[in-house]
């Protein structure tokens, strides 16, 4: 027989248990396609890491969870995801900007006890990016109806960051995030990015738009932080990996600032 381990060239599919070292563990809501769809592809760019998923309950317009989150539920998801033994947890979603950033802090920190596994979310770095390359406004794209968008300017102002500029969808149905067609979300940057703030952000991480950054950043000429990308990006750093790999998907993995 072959070996099957041995003397593999670097496109044999047979070579993936020895190249991906890292493990990066994701929790994301039961009604999100986007955030496995968009993690994988990401990380086809960084051959090294694997990608693991759990779910919290988030389906429809439905969440029984308005104002908190499910602590219960995301301790299980982040249990669950601790057997495998990833490098690091995240919680790639964006509900941390309708109640609050301080309650994102508080679940890395269960996360961390609970698993010890350092954790992280898309709305800490988001912050951490805005921090890094000097921001003081933003421009905010979603594919939500008004009512519940606009519970999200008030929680950056609170961490320091002015929305200059709002764009959304007015959807309601987490699904339907995911069917937003390109040509709506490249509008709507392009709404926001008239206002020239320092950093437009695509927040929800059901929001099909990770693949449209590097261009609307070329056209534009402003930093544009998709939520699912971002969190991976803050991913990799923890578990120190070089990012610049991962420039096709804009300059949050490139920019200097950022390293």
């Amino acid at each position: 027989m072959p070996n099957a381990i041995h003397g593999l060239s670097a496109s044999d599919p047979r070579t993936w248990y020895r190249t991906q070292q890292k493990a990066i563990g994701t929790i994301t809501p039961s009604g999100n396609i986007v955030v496995e769809r968009m993690t994988n592809a990401i990380l086809a760019d960084f051959p090294t890491v694997s990608g693991h998923f759990s779910r919290i309950e988030v389906v429809g317009s439905t969440d029984t969870y308005k104002d908190d989150y499910d602590w219960d539920g995301m301790m299980r998801a982040a249990t669950l995801l601790s057997h495998a033994e990833p490098d690091v947890i995240c919680w790639n979603g964006s509900k941390g900007g309708s109640i609050g950033i301080g309650s994102d802090r508080r679940l890395c920190e269960k996360i961390t006890a609970g698993t010890g596994r350092p954790a992280t979310t898309s709305s800490l770095a988001i912050l951490e990016a805005f921090k890094a390359i000097g921001a003081q406004n933003f421009g905010l794209v979603t594919p939500y109806a008004d009512a519940y968008a606009g519970r999200i300017p008030p929680h950056f102002q609170d961490e320091g960051f002015t929305c200059v500029a709002r764009a959304d969808s007015g959807l309601t149905d987490n699904l339907s995030y995911s069917r937003v067609p390109d040509a709506d979300i490249a509008a709507m940057v392009r709404g926001a990015a008239a206002s020239r703030p320092d950093a437009i952000i695509l927040y929800c991480t059901n929001f099909p738009g990770a693949h449209l950054v590097a261009a609307l950043e070329a056209e534009t000429g402003i930093p544009i932080y998709d939520s699912v990308s971002v969190c991976v990006w803050k991913c990799l750093r923890l578990i120190g990996i070089d990012t610049t790999p991962g420039r096709r998907w804009g300059s949050l993995f490139t920019d200097r600032r950022l390293a």
